[in-house]
């Protein structure tokens, strides 16, 4: 199975044994499943980015008074 070697000065290793601790993880577990976790993040992410864009002409017909969030003020109005 391929294997990794990682650099951390000692004070980031000491965080990085930390955080594995308050898991319940050994540093090997938790550096493996932040990487995988990481992925999937990013997979989640970029299906829903695209799932809005595909759906937003429907939104936009189903609630065409709703002000697009790049365009509202902070009273909820529409900036002219």
């Amino acid at each position: 199975m391929p294997s990794l070697n990682v650099t951390f000065t000692d004070e980031e290793l000491e965080q990085v044994r930390a955080a594995a601790a308050a898991d319940g993880k050994s540093l090997k577990v938790y550096l493996h499943d932040l990487g995988v976790r990481e992925h999937q993040r990013r997979t989640f992410v970029a299906g829903a980015l695209e799932w809005g864009d595909r759906l937003r002409g429907e939104f936009d017909e189903a609630f065409p008074g709703e002000v697009p969030p790049a365009q509202r003020t902070a009273y909820g109005s529409s900036a002219a």
